[in-house]
Order: C-alpha cells, then structure tokens, then sequence
C-alpha cells in the first residue's frame, strides 16, 4: 500500500522540477510524481497545499558525540533535532571516543542510528589511526564496513608526507577525503580572527594565512594524487578565490561554509559572546561578502551548519577557554531559506546547495525525488514565521548564537524512507 503527499509545490534541483505536483511513495521508495502510477494504491494521503516540498536534507559536517561524548549529545538527541529541521541525513566525522578508526565503530554507530530510527546517519571514517596524523587508518577496512569518506576531522595533520599517502591510498578506493585548511603551528591557542577587533579585545589571533598555507599546500597534493577532495569550513576570501582556481584548473575539489560565516563576522564577538566562537573563527565583513559571492557563483557549492553541540559549562568558560562550536542542525533550513530572500539564491539553488550537492559530495542516493531514489522527503511552509528561543531547540547541545532571531520557513513534515518521522501538528 502506498502513500501520497498531495498539493505541494514541489523543487528537486537534481531533476530541475519546480512546480505543483503530488509525490507517490511505495515501500520506502518514490514511485512517481504527478497523476499516480498504474495499480497504485493508496493508504495514507497527506495534503500540503501552500508548502514546499523538497529532498530531505542533508548534513554534510555533523558531531554527534556519541560514543563517548553522551554529556554533550547522543545518536538520538540529535537524530531527532535533525528531523525537525528536515534533515532526513546526517553525515557524522569521526571524532567520537572511540574514533571511527575500525570498522567495529562504524557498526555500533550504524546499530545506534538503526535504534533510533530516525534520520539516516552516514559515517565518514578516520584518515589517520587515532586521529593522530601519523598513521594512516585501513581506509579499504572502513569503506567496506560502510564509511561514505574519511577525514581527520578537526584535527590537523602536521606531516606533509602523510598527507600525501593519505591522499594516494584514499584515490586507490575511491573515497572522498574531507580536508580543514589549518596550519598547526599558526594555529596555536588562538581563540578569535587576527584582527584589529581581536586586538583591541586582547584575544590571541587566528591569521588569514593560517587556512590559505595550508590549502594551497593540499591543492597541490590533490593535484598530484587525483584524488577526489573536499575542502570543510572555508573561511576566508583568499581561501575562496584558491578554490575557485584550482577548480577552473579541473582539479575534483568541492567546497563548504558553514552557515554562520555567511551571516556573522568577527565584530559578533565583541561583548565576549562565546556562543559565537567558532573554528575557524569568525572574519571580516569582507571575507564574509566574499563567502557568500563564493555561494553565488557555486565555487562553494554546498551549505552545512557544521553542528557541534556543546553542554552548558563548555560554553559558559571565558572565551579564551570556551569550546568553539555552534548547534546549527535546527537552523539549517532556515539560514538557507535566509539566503533566498536576501537575494543570494534562488529557492532551487538553495535547496541544491543542502540536498543535491552534499550528495554528490559523498556519492549518495540522497538529495532527490527521482522514482526509485529512498523517499527521503521535507515538507515546509515558506510562509510562516517563528522566533528561535532555547527552549524550543530539541538538540542537546543549546549553544547558539541565532537565539532571540526571527525566521521565515518551517518544516511541517519530514518523511525518512516514505515513514513520517516528524509532524509540526504532533511536536
């Protein structure tokens, strides 16, 4: 028996659909768009006239602390904190306690997710053992236990030379390796952008050269191994002109910004709000405009918020000390959503740019209503408008800087594998 989502106005940038049409779903999987299919029948009918009906979304860069880390977050906490954003993915790195280094980490966090049965969770296993940047993890193990890439998370990796076997053994299996544009040395205890607001708060600095070193360093070995790359947490305007030549040269790089580099630049921080730092840390306005010129003209072409959910204390230390990190998965449609009327993108660009180009990233069969493609569906009304209070976030980690901000967008349904997994009406 089938289900049908009826009178939404649907967008698919994958397939370039942007118009009103009804979704059938049939074991899981979509079976037509537009007049039922022959011998359809129908069980359940949701109607959604007004809405917008889109692939579920997804998360390219997500924390989920678990295991290890369950005073911060769990696999469900935050399962549940993506659904409701209408985010039907997640993409978890894999600096948990133990690190995705073993394929036995892999299966208890895909046994946890199964538990929950909530949104989908994709493991990006670890690049190096340990996360410790000198040797190398059984990358061929982890692919075949399921991991979608491998990273080193937000841990540096120091060694040219491992880099580059690194980049050659990912290349040999095909995995995408995800890689964060940070020199160590430039990098020691910084807490702020190294600037003149930085300065006059005497906070210790982070340069623009920290991130460019080091991305012209990877450009160049992506560039001799062929491996295929994407570059997490671009943050500056140098940062974004290095990509879009390496990617004009034919180089197989990708590119993302987190959500709160496009919106906040470094004059947020300067009562001390912790909830606005942030690695890298927060720039100017002009390596802000260039970011969001990056996301135009698609040299940056997907969006994440980069969700890292804190407890309190992690939080409420003094800003030199405080852990850097936003919880972002709540308000990853609606900055999107944000972009669109501030006239940065179109709806069908924005919606590509969290549901088909994050696929494409991985590989995945996520991002589209293609018939046969999982029904991995977010429904949401365009029009109505909400406050972001902490009270009403369902992630654990409440560490925010969005709080008090007014959005425009809401999701009233989201459906993973053609299941309703959250209804506005029932929350």
């Amino acid at each position: 028996m089938g289900t049908s989502i009826r009178g939404g106005w649907v967008v698919d940038p994958a397939n370039g659909i942007d118009e009103q049409l009804d979704i059938h779903v049939e074991d899981g999987v979509i079976v037509g768009l537009g007049p039922s299919p022959a011998n359809f029948e129908v069980e359940r009918e949701y109607h959604v006239d007004g809405n917008v009906v889109c692939p579920g979304l997804i998360e390219l860069r997500a924390s989920l602390r678990e295991p290890g880390q369950e005073h911060k977050a769990t696999i469900a906490s935050e399962s549940r904190a993506a659904v409701r954003g209408g985010i039907t993915t997640l993409c978890c790195t894999p600096d948990t306690d133990p690190v995705v280094d073993t394929p036995a980490v892999v299966e208890l966090i895909h046994q946890r997710a199964g538990a929950v049965a909530c949104a989908r969770v994709e493991v990006q296993g670890a690049l190096t053992q340990g996360l410790e940047g000198s040797r190398l993890s059984q990358m061929g193990a982890l692919r075949d236990a399921g991991c979608i890439g491998v990273s080193n998370a937000y841990r540096v990796m120091e060694n040219t030379e491992v880099v580059r076997r690194a980049m050659e053994y990912a290349a040999t299996f095909g995995l995408t390796i995800l890689l964060f544009p940070e020199d160590p040395w430039l990098a020691q205890d910084h807490a702020a952008h190294e600037g003149a607001v930085g300065t006059r708060l005497g906070l210790p600095g982070l340069a623009e050269t920290a991130e460019t070193i080091t991305l012209a360093r990877d450009l160049l070995l992506v560039e001799a191994s062929g491996v295929r790359a994407h570059i997490c947490g671009l943050s500056t305007a140098r940062g974004v002109e290095m990509v879009a030549q390496a990617r004009a040269r034919g180089l197989p790089v990708t590119a993302d910004v987190a959500l709160p580099n496009l919106f906040l630049t470094e004059m947020d921080v300067t009562d001390f709000n912790s909830a606005c730092k942030v690695r890298p840390p927060l720039r100017t306005q002009r390596d802000r405009e260039a970011l969001r010129q990056g996301v135009h003209e698609g040299t940056i072409a997907t969006l994440c918020s980069a969700h890292q959910p804190h407890e309190p204390d992690a939080k409420q230390a003094p800003f030199t000390e405080a852990a850097p990190g936003i919880s972002g998965l709540e308000t990853l449609l609606v900055l999107t959503l944000r972009l669109v009327d501030e006239g940065l993108l179109t709806l069908q660009q924005a919606i590509s740019r969290v549901t088909y180009e994050p696929a494409r990233v991985f590989g995945l069969e996520a991002g589209t209503l293609s018939p046969g493609r999982p029904a991995d569906i977010c429904v949401f009304d365009p029009e109505r408008h909400w406050m972001l209070t902490r009270e009403r976030l369902w992630s654990e980690g409440r560490n925010t800087p969005f709080i008090g901000w007014e959005f425009k967008g809401e999701v009233t349904h989201t459906f993973v594998g053609g299941r309703l997994v959250y209804h506005l009406e029932d929350a």
